[in-house]
Protein backbone atom coordinates (compact mmCIF):
# COMPACT_ATOMS: atom_id res chain seq x y z
CA UNK A 1 0.00 0.00 0.00
CA UNK A 2 2.92 2.36 0.63
CA UNK A 3 4.03 1.95 -2.98
CA UNK A 4 0.48 2.54 -4.19
CA UNK A 5 0.19 5.72 -2.13
CA UNK A 6 3.40 7.05 -3.67
CA UNK A 7 2.13 6.37 -7.18
CA UNK A 8 -1.30 7.83 -6.47
CA UNK A 9 0.23 10.99 -5.04
CA UNK A 10 2.49 11.32 -8.07
CA UNK A 11 -0.38 10.87 -10.53
CA UNK A 12 -2.62 13.31 -8.64
CA UNK A 13 0.10 15.98 -8.57
CA UNK A 14 0.57 15.56 -12.33
CA UNK A 15 -3.16 16.01 -12.93
CA UNK A 16 -3.53 12.53 -14.46
CA UNK A 17 -5.80 11.24 -11.66
CA UNK A 18 -8.57 12.97 -9.69
CA UNK A 19 -9.23 12.54 -5.95
CA UNK A 20 -12.39 10.44 -6.41
CA UNK A 21 -10.71 7.90 -8.65
CA UNK A 22 -7.70 7.73 -6.31
CA UNK A 23 -10.02 6.97 -3.38
CA UNK A 24 -11.70 4.16 -5.31
CA UNK A 25 -8.28 2.66 -6.18
CA UNK A 26 -7.27 2.80 -2.49
CA UNK A 27 -10.47 1.05 -1.43
CA UNK A 28 -10.10 -1.66 -4.07
CA UNK A 29 -6.46 -2.37 -3.23
CA UNK A 30 -7.17 -2.42 0.49
CA UNK A 31 -9.95 -4.95 -0.01
CA UNK A 32 -7.80 -7.09 -2.34
CA UNK A 33 -4.83 -7.00 0.03
CA UNK A 34 -6.98 -8.04 2.99
CA UNK A 35 -8.29 -11.14 1.23
CA UNK A 36 -5.22 -12.20 -0.76
CA UNK A 37 -2.57 -14.49 0.74
CA UNK A 38 1.06 -13.44 0.67
CA UNK A 39 2.91 -14.53 -2.47
CA UNK A 40 5.89 -16.83 -2.57
CA UNK A 41 9.36 -15.36 -2.57
CA UNK A 42 12.00 -16.62 -4.99
CA UNK A 43 13.34 -19.08 -2.40
CA UNK A 44 9.97 -20.80 -2.18
CA UNK A 45 9.53 -20.89 -5.94
CA UNK A 46 13.02 -22.37 -6.38
CA UNK A 47 12.30 -25.01 -3.73
CA UNK A 48 9.06 -25.98 -5.45
CA UNK A 49 10.70 -26.27 -8.88
CA UNK A 50 13.62 -28.33 -7.59
CA UNK A 51 11.28 -30.46 -5.49
CA UNK A 52 9.07 -31.21 -8.49
CA UNK A 53 12.10 -32.16 -10.64
CA UNK A 54 13.62 -34.37 -7.92
CA UNK A 55 10.26 -36.00 -7.22
CA UNK A 56 9.75 -36.82 -10.89
CA UNK A 57 13.29 -38.24 -11.18
CA UNK A 58 12.79 -40.32 -8.04
CA UNK A 59 9.57 -41.80 -9.40
CA UNK A 60 11.30 -42.73 -12.66
CA UNK A 61 14.18 -44.41 -10.81
CA UNK A 62 11.81 -46.28 -8.48
CA UNK A 63 9.72 -47.63 -11.34
CA UNK A 64 12.76 -48.64 -13.41
CA UNK A 65 14.40 -50.39 -10.43
CA UNK A 66 11.39 -52.60 -9.68
CA UNK A 67 9.96 -52.97 -13.18
CA UNK A 68 11.34 -56.44 -13.91
CA UNK A 69 10.02 -57.77 -10.59
CA UNK A 70 6.40 -56.90 -11.35
CA UNK A 71 3.81 -58.75 -13.39
CA UNK A 72 1.69 -57.10 -16.10
CA UNK A 73 -1.21 -56.38 -13.72
CA UNK A 74 1.03 -54.86 -11.07
CA UNK A 75 2.85 -52.82 -13.69
CA UNK A 76 -0.40 -51.40 -15.02
CA UNK A 77 -1.66 -50.57 -11.51
CA UNK A 78 1.63 -48.87 -10.65
CA UNK A 79 1.55 -46.78 -13.82
CA UNK A 80 -2.03 -45.63 -13.23
CA UNK A 81 -1.36 -44.90 -9.56
CA UNK A 82 1.74 -42.93 -10.46
CA UNK A 83 -0.37 -40.50 -12.50
CA UNK A 84 -3.42 -40.43 -10.23
CA UNK A 85 -1.60 -39.79 -6.96
CA UNK A 86 0.08 -36.60 -8.14
CA UNK A 87 -3.04 -35.13 -9.69
CA UNK A 88 -5.21 -36.01 -6.69
CA UNK A 89 -2.64 -34.49 -4.34
CA UNK A 90 -2.48 -31.39 -6.51
CA UNK A 91 -6.26 -31.08 -6.42
CA UNK A 92 -6.34 -31.36 -2.62
CA UNK A 93 -3.62 -28.72 -2.21
CA UNK A 94 -5.10 -26.27 -4.70
CA UNK A 95 -7.54 -24.34 -2.41
CA UNK A 96 -4.82 -23.28 0.07
CA UNK A 97 -1.46 -23.82 -1.69
CA UNK A 98 -1.79 -23.02 -5.38
CA UNK A 99 1.96 -23.04 -6.05
CA UNK A 100 2.37 -26.50 -4.52
CA UNK A 101 -0.70 -27.65 -6.42
CA UNK A 102 0.79 -26.45 -9.72
CA UNK A 103 4.04 -28.29 -9.01
CA UNK A 104 2.23 -31.55 -8.19
CA UNK A 105 0.01 -31.30 -11.27
CA UNK A 106 3.10 -30.65 -13.40
CA UNK A 107 4.76 -33.81 -12.07
CA UNK A 108 1.53 -35.67 -12.80
CA UNK A 109 1.53 -34.46 -16.41
CA UNK A 110 5.18 -35.44 -16.81
CA UNK A 111 4.33 -38.85 -15.34
CA UNK A 112 1.53 -39.16 -17.92
CA UNK A 113 4.12 -39.31 -20.69
CA UNK A 114 5.93 -42.14 -18.92
CA UNK A 115 2.61 -43.90 -18.33
CA UNK A 116 1.68 -43.77 -22.02
CA UNK A 117 4.99 -45.32 -23.05
CA UNK A 118 4.85 -47.99 -20.31
CA UNK A 119 1.25 -48.98 -21.03
CA UNK A 120 2.18 -49.46 -24.67
CA UNK A 121 5.04 -51.69 -23.58
CA UNK A 122 2.91 -53.70 -21.13
CA UNK A 123 0.24 -54.58 -23.68
CA UNK A 124 2.61 -54.77 -26.69
CA UNK A 125 0.69 -52.10 -28.59
CA UNK A 126 1.88 -51.46 -32.14
CA UNK A 127 4.76 -49.00 -32.02
CA UNK A 128 4.28 -45.53 -33.47
CA UNK A 129 6.10 -43.28 -31.04
CA UNK A 130 4.84 -39.94 -32.46
CA UNK A 131 1.32 -41.04 -31.45
CA UNK A 132 2.53 -41.45 -27.86
CA UNK A 133 3.86 -37.89 -27.92
CA UNK A 134 0.49 -36.74 -29.31
CA UNK A 135 -1.37 -38.37 -26.41
CA UNK A 136 1.04 -36.73 -23.97
CA UNK A 137 0.48 -33.34 -25.62
CA UNK A 138 -3.30 -33.81 -25.39
CA UNK A 139 -2.98 -34.56 -21.68
CA UNK A 140 -1.00 -31.33 -21.20
CA UNK A 141 -3.57 -29.37 -23.24
CA UNK A 142 -6.42 -30.71 -21.10
CA UNK A 143 -4.42 -29.81 -17.99
CA UNK A 144 -3.93 -26.28 -19.30
CA UNK A 145 -7.63 -25.95 -20.12
CA UNK A 146 -8.67 -27.11 -16.64
CA UNK A 147 -6.05 -25.48 -14.44
CA UNK A 148 -4.99 -22.36 -16.39
CA UNK A 149 -1.58 -22.38 -14.72
CA UNK A 150 1.84 -21.67 -16.16
CA UNK A 151 3.28 -25.15 -15.68
CA UNK A 152 0.57 -26.85 -17.76
CA UNK A 153 0.72 -24.12 -20.40
CA UNK A 154 4.48 -24.50 -20.74
CA UNK A 155 4.28 -28.29 -21.04
CA UNK A 156 1.49 -28.04 -23.62
CA UNK A 157 3.32 -25.45 -25.72
CA UNK A 158 6.47 -27.59 -25.71
CA UNK A 159 4.78 -30.92 -26.40
CA UNK A 160 2.63 -29.81 -29.35
CA UNK A 161 5.59 -28.83 -31.59
CA UNK A 162 7.47 -31.88 -30.24
CA UNK A 163 4.70 -34.09 -31.63
CA UNK A 164 4.78 -32.27 -34.99
CA UNK A 165 8.57 -32.64 -35.06
CA UNK A 166 8.37 -36.38 -34.29
CA UNK A 167 5.59 -37.04 -36.80
CA UNK A 168 7.39 -35.21 -39.61
CA UNK A 169 10.66 -36.96 -38.81
CA UNK A 170 8.89 -40.32 -38.96
CA UNK A 171 7.31 -39.53 -42.36
CA UNK A 172 10.44 -38.25 -44.12
CA UNK A 173 13.00 -40.50 -42.49
CA UNK A 174 15.71 -41.64 -44.93
CA UNK A 175 14.86 -39.17 -47.71
CA UNK A 176 17.15 -36.52 -49.19
CA UNK A 177 16.68 -33.21 -47.39
CA UNK A 178 15.36 -34.76 -44.18
CA UNK A 179 17.68 -32.66 -42.00
CA UNK A 180 16.83 -29.47 -43.87
CA UNK A 181 13.08 -29.83 -43.36
CA UNK A 182 13.54 -30.74 -39.70
CA UNK A 183 15.77 -27.68 -39.29
CA UNK A 184 13.19 -25.45 -40.96
CA UNK A 185 10.50 -26.74 -38.60
CA UNK A 186 12.67 -26.20 -35.52
CA UNK A 187 13.68 -22.71 -36.64
CA UNK A 188 10.17 -21.53 -37.52
CA UNK A 189 8.51 -22.65 -34.29
CA UNK A 190 11.37 -21.21 -32.26
CA UNK A 191 10.94 -17.80 -33.90
CA UNK A 192 7.18 -18.06 -33.39
CA UNK A 193 7.49 -18.74 -29.68
CA UNK A 194 10.17 -16.12 -29.08
CA UNK A 195 8.24 -13.33 -30.80
CA UNK A 196 4.69 -14.36 -29.87
CA UNK A 197 5.29 -14.63 -26.11
CA UNK A 198 7.93 -11.89 -25.79
CA UNK A 199 5.48 -9.54 -24.02
CA UNK A 200 3.59 -12.20 -22.07
CA UNK A 201 2.75 -11.38 -18.47
CA UNK A 202 3.33 -15.01 -17.58
CA UNK A 203 7.05 -14.70 -16.95
CA UNK A 204 7.69 -18.41 -16.36
CA UNK A 205 6.09 -19.32 -19.69
CA UNK A 206 7.88 -16.50 -21.50
CA UNK A 207 11.29 -17.33 -19.99
CA UNK A 208 11.15 -21.09 -20.62
CA UNK A 209 9.85 -20.70 -24.17
CA UNK A 210 12.48 -18.06 -24.91
CA UNK A 211 15.27 -20.37 -23.71
CA UNK A 212 13.83 -23.30 -25.67
CA UNK A 213 13.48 -21.04 -28.72
CA UNK A 214 17.13 -19.98 -28.61
CA UNK A 215 18.20 -23.64 -28.56
CA UNK A 216 15.76 -24.41 -31.37
CA UNK A 217 17.14 -21.59 -33.53
CA UNK A 218 20.70 -22.87 -33.19
CA UNK A 219 19.65 -26.45 -33.95
CA UNK A 220 17.52 -25.30 -36.88
CA UNK A 221 20.30 -23.28 -38.51
CA UNK A 222 22.77 -26.17 -38.13
CA UNK A 223 20.31 -28.64 -39.68
CA UNK A 224 19.42 -26.30 -42.54
CA UNK A 225 23.11 -26.13 -43.47
CA UNK A 226 23.32 -29.93 -43.84
CA UNK A 227 22.76 -29.50 -47.65
CA UNK A 228 20.88 -31.78 -50.03
CA UNK A 229 23.52 -34.50 -50.39
CA UNK A 230 22.53 -38.17 -50.57
CA UNK A 231 24.56 -40.91 -48.97
CA UNK A 232 23.41 -43.81 -51.15
CA UNK A 233 21.91 -44.36 -54.58
CA UNK A 234 18.73 -45.72 -52.96
CA UNK A 235 17.86 -42.40 -51.35
CA UNK A 236 15.14 -40.30 -52.97
CA UNK A 237 13.72 -36.84 -52.43
CA UNK A 238 10.82 -36.33 -50.06
CA UNK A 239 7.52 -37.27 -51.78
CA UNK A 240 4.99 -34.58 -52.63
CA UNK A 241 2.46 -35.48 -49.94
CA UNK A 242 4.85 -35.32 -46.96
CA UNK A 243 6.31 -32.10 -48.39
CA UNK A 244 2.85 -30.47 -48.38
CA UNK A 245 2.28 -31.47 -44.76
CA UNK A 246 5.81 -30.34 -43.91
CA UNK A 247 5.25 -26.85 -45.32
CA UNK A 248 1.88 -26.70 -43.56
CA UNK A 249 3.65 -27.25 -40.24
CA UNK A 250 6.63 -25.04 -41.17
CA UNK A 251 4.85 -22.01 -42.63
CA UNK A 252 1.04 -22.17 -42.58
CA UNK A 253 0.48 -23.00 -38.90
CA UNK A 254 2.97 -20.39 -37.58
CA UNK A 255 1.41 -17.74 -39.84
CA UNK A 256 -2.08 -18.57 -38.55
CA UNK A 257 -0.94 -18.42 -34.93
CA UNK A 258 1.02 -15.20 -35.48
CA UNK A 259 -2.04 -13.59 -37.11
CA UNK A 260 -3.61 -13.33 -33.64
CA UNK A 261 -1.12 -10.51 -33.01
CA UNK A 262 -2.14 -8.73 -36.20
CA UNK A 263 0.25 -7.55 -38.88
CA UNK A 264 3.03 -7.05 -36.34
CA UNK A 265 3.00 -10.75 -35.57
CA UNK A 266 3.14 -11.68 -39.26
CA UNK A 267 6.23 -9.62 -40.12
CA UNK A 268 8.69 -11.67 -38.08
CA UNK A 269 7.22 -14.98 -39.24
CA UNK A 270 7.31 -13.90 -42.91
CA UNK A 271 10.97 -12.89 -42.54
CA UNK A 272 11.75 -16.23 -40.88
CA UNK A 273 10.02 -18.14 -43.71
CA UNK A 274 12.09 -16.30 -46.33
CA UNK A 275 15.25 -17.06 -44.32
CA UNK A 276 14.34 -20.75 -43.96
CA UNK A 277 13.67 -21.08 -47.69
CA UNK A 278 16.91 -19.41 -48.78
CA UNK A 279 19.50 -20.69 -46.29
CA UNK A 280 19.61 -24.39 -47.35
CA UNK A 281 20.57 -23.35 -50.90
CA UNK A 282 23.55 -21.24 -49.81
CA UNK A 283 26.42 -23.69 -50.18
CA UNK A 284 29.37 -24.33 -52.46
CA UNK A 285 30.40 -27.69 -53.89
CA UNK A 286 33.81 -28.93 -54.98
CA UNK A 287 35.48 -32.25 -55.79
CA UNK A 288 38.59 -33.62 -54.10
CA UNK A 289 40.68 -36.62 -55.09
CA UNK A 290 43.26 -38.70 -53.24
CA UNK A 291 45.11 -41.93 -53.79
CA UNK A 292 43.78 -45.05 -52.14
CA UNK A 293 45.85 -47.84 -50.56
CA UNK A 294 46.11 -49.75 -53.88
CA UNK A 295 47.11 -46.72 -55.93
CA UNK A 296 43.55 -46.10 -57.10
CA UNK A 297 42.27 -42.54 -57.22
CA UNK A 298 39.25 -41.91 -55.02
CA UNK A 299 37.09 -38.89 -55.78
CA UNK A 300 34.45 -37.44 -53.53
CA UNK A 301 32.32 -34.32 -53.45
CA UNK A 302 32.32 -31.87 -50.54
CA UNK A 303 29.93 -29.07 -49.67
CA UNK A 304 30.26 -26.13 -47.28
CA UNK A 305 28.18 -23.00 -46.58
CA UNK A 306 29.16 -20.15 -48.87
CA UNK A 307 29.53 -16.44 -48.16
CA UNK A 308 25.82 -15.83 -48.70
CA UNK A 309 24.97 -18.22 -45.84
CA UNK A 310 27.07 -16.15 -43.43
CA UNK A 311 25.48 -12.96 -44.74
CA UNK A 312 21.96 -14.35 -44.32
CA UNK A 313 22.56 -15.36 -40.70
CA UNK A 314 24.04 -11.93 -39.94
CA UNK A 315 21.16 -10.16 -41.73
CA UNK A 316 18.53 -12.10 -39.81
CA UNK A 317 20.31 -11.24 -36.55
CA UNK A 318 20.14 -7.55 -37.51
CA UNK A 319 16.43 -8.05 -38.23
CA UNK A 320 15.92 -9.47 -34.73
CA UNK A 321 17.60 -6.37 -33.27
CA UNK A 322 15.39 -4.09 -35.33
CA UNK A 323 12.29 -6.07 -34.42
CA UNK A 324 13.27 -5.95 -30.75
CA UNK A 325 13.41 -2.15 -30.98
CA UNK A 326 9.95 -2.10 -32.57
CA UNK A 327 8.55 -4.31 -29.80
CA UNK A 328 10.59 -2.54 -27.09
CA UNK A 329 12.10 -5.89 -26.10
CA UNK A 330 15.56 -5.96 -24.55
CA UNK A 331 15.65 -9.75 -24.85
CA UNK A 332 15.20 -9.68 -28.63
CA UNK A 333 17.84 -6.97 -29.03
CA UNK A 334 20.32 -8.96 -26.95
CA UNK A 335 19.52 -12.12 -28.92
CA UNK A 336 20.11 -10.30 -32.20
CA UNK A 337 23.45 -8.94 -30.98
CA UNK A 338 24.59 -12.40 -29.87
CA UNK A 339 23.45 -13.88 -33.19
CA UNK A 340 25.38 -11.28 -35.18
CA UNK A 341 28.51 -11.91 -33.09
CA UNK A 342 28.12 -15.67 -33.64
CA UNK A 343 27.75 -15.14 -37.40
CA UNK A 344 30.94 -13.06 -37.56
CA UNK A 345 32.86 -15.57 -35.42
CA UNK A 346 31.59 -18.46 -37.54
CA UNK A 347 32.73 -16.71 -40.73
CA UNK A 348 36.18 -16.02 -39.28
CA UNK A 349 36.72 -19.57 -38.01
CA UNK A 350 35.48 -21.31 -41.17
CA UNK A 351 36.72 -19.01 -43.96
CA UNK A 352 39.65 -16.99 -42.64
CA UNK A 353 41.39 -18.75 -39.77
CA UNK A 354 41.71 -22.03 -41.70
CA UNK A 355 43.50 -20.24 -44.57
CA UNK A 356 46.18 -18.36 -42.58
CA UNK A 357 49.04 -19.27 -40.27
CA UNK A 358 47.92 -20.60 -36.89
CA UNK A 359 49.59 -17.82 -34.90
CA UNK A 360 48.16 -15.13 -37.17
CA UNK A 361 44.79 -16.77 -36.93
CA UNK A 362 44.85 -16.71 -33.12
CA UNK A 363 46.03 -13.09 -33.11
CA UNK A 364 43.22 -12.13 -35.45
CA UNK A 365 40.73 -14.07 -33.33
CA UNK A 366 41.86 -12.19 -30.24
CA UNK A 367 41.56 -8.84 -31.99
CA UNK A 368 38.12 -9.87 -33.25
CA UNK A 369 36.94 -10.72 -29.75
CA UNK A 370 38.33 -7.54 -28.21
CA UNK A 371 37.47 -4.98 -30.89
CA UNK A 372 34.29 -6.68 -32.09
CA UNK A 373 33.04 -7.29 -28.57
CA UNK A 374 33.66 -3.66 -27.61
CA UNK A 375 31.92 -2.36 -30.74
CA UNK A 376 28.91 -4.67 -30.31
CA UNK A 377 28.53 -3.82 -26.63
CA UNK A 378 28.67 -0.11 -27.45
CA UNK A 379 26.06 -0.57 -30.16
CA UNK A 380 23.87 -2.66 -27.83
CA UNK A 381 23.91 0.03 -25.15
CA UNK A 382 23.09 2.71 -27.70
CA UNK A 383 20.11 0.70 -28.98
CA UNK A 384 18.81 -0.02 -25.48
CA UNK A 385 19.20 3.63 -24.53
CA UNK A 386 17.03 4.67 -27.45
CA UNK A 387 14.43 2.14 -26.30
CA UNK A 388 14.16 3.77 -22.84
CA UNK A 389 10.56 4.83 -22.09
CA UNK A 390 9.79 8.55 -22.03
CA UNK A 391 9.97 10.35 -18.72
CA UNK A 392 6.73 10.72 -16.70
CA UNK A 393 4.89 14.07 -17.05
CA UNK A 394 5.66 15.10 -13.46
CA UNK A 395 9.42 14.76 -14.10
CA UNK A 396 9.14 16.95 -17.19
CA UNK A 397 7.20 19.62 -15.29
CA UNK A 398 9.74 19.59 -12.43
CA UNK A 399 12.67 19.85 -14.83
CA UNK A 400 11.11 22.77 -16.68
CA UNK A 401 10.41 24.54 -13.37
CA UNK A 402 14.05 24.18 -12.38
CA UNK A 403 15.18 25.56 -15.72
CA UNK A 404 16.55 22.22 -16.93
CA UNK A 405 16.63 21.35 -20.60
CA UNK A 406 15.21 17.97 -21.64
Amino acid sequence: MADIETLLARWQSAGVLDAETAARIRAHEAQASAGAPAGLRWQGVTALILGAILLACGVVLFVSAHWDELGPGARYALVIAMVAVFHVAGGLARPNYRALSSALHAVGTVATGEAIALVGQIFNIQEHWPAAVLLWALAALFGWALLHDQAQQTLALLLVPAWIFCELGFRINGHIGEGIYMGRLSFMWSILYITFFIASRRKAVQGILFAAGVVGIVVGVVLMLSNWASYSSEQSFIPFGPRVWAWTAIAAVPLIVAAFHGHKGLISIAAAIAFAIALPWCYRTWTESYKGPNGTVVTYTRTDPNLLAHALVAAFSVFLCWWGVRLVSRALVNLGIVGFAAAVGWFYLSDIMSNVNRSLGLIGLGVLFLAGGWALEKMRRRILKRMAPPKPPEQIVAAEADGGAL
